[in-house]
């Protein structure tokens, strides 16, 4: 699986995002190729530049207006519904408009909400510069280039201080910002000002798929986006571009647990029934020996999250517990699928498991070898051999 990591050590802005793509490997003349279709050339020309900050080489971005546009910059109160007709009338890929879409929307939103008006009468820099277009279609064409199949990222830098806009005087995070990064992690405070722009903060909620500090993938380039300001940290967006193995599914868990010495043991055979019901996903017991050298059983549950306050209650009705332990586990699974094959008995389902894209593994279904086992009158060790000398030979 290729998977593109943004790190946002020292937050995102629309041009440090173009000049990590390119810097990762995204074709430069490609790029501004795709750029034209927008069939906005008269208004910027876009100067591309190897840049250093604290030692770090990268790829900067400007997005410079003509003297027209300088003078009388009409184009700058661009709305959404101008945006889309642009994009829309373009002959970009179909995804790369999808892409650019997205972002926009997301901005138009964020903005909208803030200053609360609809969508459609939000007039604003974010939106309607040219810069912003060129840095958002641009982030849409150089995603599309990747190919990509997951998008992950740190959490996002956003600085601190106050920012002067067309507003006034607004603390960092920007209003706009801050919400395109709900439910977003964030860090704050590394610097006294904005590391994260609208832009930016746009085009990680439109693409992201994921928010963590961990990079479980192997890397394969590196790309640094360099920004406008001299700071006491390198101001650069750093990418990677990785490939990360899907043979085996991941999956967050609970351990529900408890230690009991004062139930009738007769009562583990229904309660356990009662936790599966429930939606525990494994139930097993341990024989442990408690202070003063009683001897108790420890009841373990698992369990995912959707299921837990259900496994929960059964064990505080069901069990004399009055008190549980609960820890969080990584569950690691082997790929796996189902297939019929035919016996001597009839069909069988077979699991087959897999390890990185290879088959290494592949048993009877146990309910299949009971059902056998009591219709034929057979002990069921038997039917395991039968159907397991057929497995061998396929």
């Amino acid at each position: 699986m290729k998977v593109l990591y943004y790190d946002c050590f020292c937050g995102i802005s629309g041009d440090m995002n173009l000049g990590a793509l390119i810097d990762l490997g995204v074709d430069q003349e490609y790029l501004l190729k795709e750029l034209s279709k927008l069939g906005l050339d008269d208004e910027y020309e876009i100067k591309i530049t190897k840049d250093i900050k604290k030692g770090i080489s990268g790829t900067k971005v400007n997005v410079i207006l003509n003297n027209q546009n300088k003078t009388h910059n009409h184009h700058s109160h661009r709305n959404l519904e101008d945006i889309v007709k642009i994009i829309n009338e373009s002959n970009l890929h179909n995804n790369v408009k999808k892409l650019s879409l997205d972002i926009f929307l997301k901005l138009a939103q964020a903005e909208a909400k803030v200053h609360g008006k609809p969508v459609s009468q939000v007039y604003f820099h974010e939106v309607g510069a040219i810069d912003s277009i060129v840095d958002i279609v641009g982030a849409a064409i150089g995603l599309d280039y990747l190919k990509v199949d997951k998008i992950v990222a740190s959490p996002v830098q956003v600085g601190g201080g106050f920012i002067k806009c067309a507003h006034g005087i607004l603390p960092v995070p920007a209003p706009a910002t801050v919400e395109l990064l709900k439910n977003i992690p964030i860090k704050s405070g590394i610097v006294p000002f904005e590391t994260t722009t609208p832009t930016g903060a746009a085009i990680l909620a439109a693409n992201v798929d994921e928010f963590t500090d961990k990079i479980s993938f192997l890397i394969e380039k590196i790309g640094y986006g360099v920004g406008n300001r001299d700071l006491n940290i390198p101001n650069v967006l750093r990418v990677f571009l990785g490939n990360e193995e899907q043979y085996e599914a991941k999956e967050d868990q609970y351990i529900l647990e408890t230690n009991i010495d004062d139930m009738n043991p007769e009562l583990y055979s229904y309660i356990e029934e009662k936790l599966f019901e429930s939606g525990a996903l494994d139930v097993y017991r341990t024989t442990i020996l408690m202070k003063k050298g009683r001897s108790a059983t420890k009841l373990s549950v698992l369990v995912n999250k959707e299921k837990e306050k259900a496994v929960q209650e059964v064990i505080f009705e069901e069990t004399t517990s009055i008190g549980i332990r609960k820890y969080k586990v990584e569950k690691i699974m082997l790929q796996r699928d189902f297939t019929k094959i035919n016996t001597q008995f009839g069909d069988v389902t077979v699991k087959n498991s897999y390890y990185q894209g290879k088959l290494i593994k592949k048993k009877p279904e146990y309910e299949d070898c009971k059902k056998i086992a009591k219709e034929k009158d057979l002990p069921i060790a038997k039917v395991y051999n039968v159907i397991n000398e057929i497995i061998n030979k396929q």
